[in-house]
């Protein structure tokens, strides 16, 4: 019984950092995609700066909340894709 407690925390710490990390890799994924020259030439100023300010905020939030939940990192992961996602689809 107290191997599957301990496995039902692991499961829940893993998942944390999971999306922890996924949500650090596209805020910085995203910040290199921007700085791009291809993609920064067709990027309307206000667009590019609504992106910029958005991963800015997403990365001090992460700072400021290393021990959030999984469900806390997703949303926020949520929030930040729906700013870019439809401004970098715009593109192609």
């Amino acid at each position: 019984q107290e191997a599957e407690i301990y496995k039902a925390e692991d499961d829940e710490h893993k998942k944390k950092v999971e999306a922890k990390n996924a949500l650090e890799n596209y805020a910085y994924n995203m910040r290199n995609t921007i700085k791009d020259e291809k993609i920064s030439a067709k990027l309307p100023t206000a667009d590019k700066k609504k992106i910029e300010d958005a991963i800015e905020e997403a990365i001090q939030w992460l700072d400021g909340n290393q021990l959030a939940e999984a469900d806390e990192f997703e949303d926020k992961m949520k929030e930040l894709e729906g700013i870019c996602n439809p401004i970098i689809a715009k593109m192609y």
